[in-house]
């Protein structure tokens, strides 16, 4: 009974991911595909990642979007560190109420957010363009860095930072040297993961840009009127590739931590 149970779980789980998995590999198949059908296979070419290359409106949007996700990253990254070491150092209660507050824009629904964050730039009279997509970006993302540090933080004994400053450490010196070293593997899950929802959205970036900034998800949204370039499945292909290289960078690194620990 039991091993059937384990084999009807199996087929479960296998319907579960080909179903989720499945229009990435028609997406990365047609994007060799020669003909612009997105519906038919002729032959196998590399058309469309030549042309990926020569689109200039699709790579401005590529270098747009990887420019605001690095910054965003590396900002929200700094600062969610910095707040999550921070929350720490609060009573259980007054910690449950900011970790309430951090995740109300987890759960918020992006349009709301996007909203509000355009009624702030024309209250403050700040033109939409640059500086209020990256600052939204930054915004956006840094509760997601604090929650992926924060377990980190609870598995940290307490007593090394204390042991560092009673040796003569400075607060500073007992961060950089003590608690980061700590906490590096939920940092750089947090950094990864930034940079992938900054790369990823959509709402919040059409409605924090302004004319003439255009994110690869705003692109692509323009092209859906007119009809989809096959060069867009080239460069979606690319992008799975590199969102598959940094989670395994994160599961390598989490392995090696695992070790060391061991």
């Amino acid at each position: 009974m039991r091993q059937k149970l384990r084999i009807s779980e199996k087929i479960y789980m296998f319907l579960v991911f080909a179903f989720l998995y499945a229009p990435i590999v028609v997406l990365i198949v047609f994007s060799f595909n020669e003909s612009k059908s997105r519906g038919q296979w002729t032959n196998f070419s590399l058309k469309w990642y030549v042309e990926l290359f020569n689109d200039r409106e699709i790579m401005r949007s590529v270098t747009t979007t990887f420019i605001v996700a690095i910054i965003a990253t590396v900002v929200s990254t700094v600062i969610g560190t910095m707040a999550a070491v921070g929350l720490m150092e609060y009573k259980a209660g007054r910690r449950r109420i900011l970790l309430g507050l951090n995740q109300v824009p987890v759960l918020n629904p992006d349009i709301v957010t996007a909203v509000g964050l355009m009624v702030l730039y024309k209250f403050a009279n700040i033109g939409l363009g640059w500086l209020t997509l990256i600052i939204s970006h930054i915004v956006f993302t840094i509760p997601y860095v604090i929650l992926s540090i924060l377990p980190k933080l609870k598995m940290m004994d307490k007593n090394l930072s204390e042991a560092a400053m009673d040796l003569g450490a400075t607060e500073l010196q007992t961060l950089t040297k003590v608690i980061i070293p700590e906490i590096k593997g939920g940092i750089l899950t947090g950094a990864i993961m930034a940079f992938t929802m900054s790369i990823d959205d959509f709402v919040i970036s059409f409605f924090t840009t302004g004319h003439g900034v255009t994110t690869i998800s705003t692109t692509v949204y323009s092209m859906a009127r007119k009809g989809i370039n096959p060069s867009i499945n080239a460069l979606s292909t690319i992008m799975f590739g590199l969102t598959l290289i940094l989670l395994v960078i994160v599961y390598i690194k989490t392995n090696e931590e695992e070790r060391i620990r061991a």
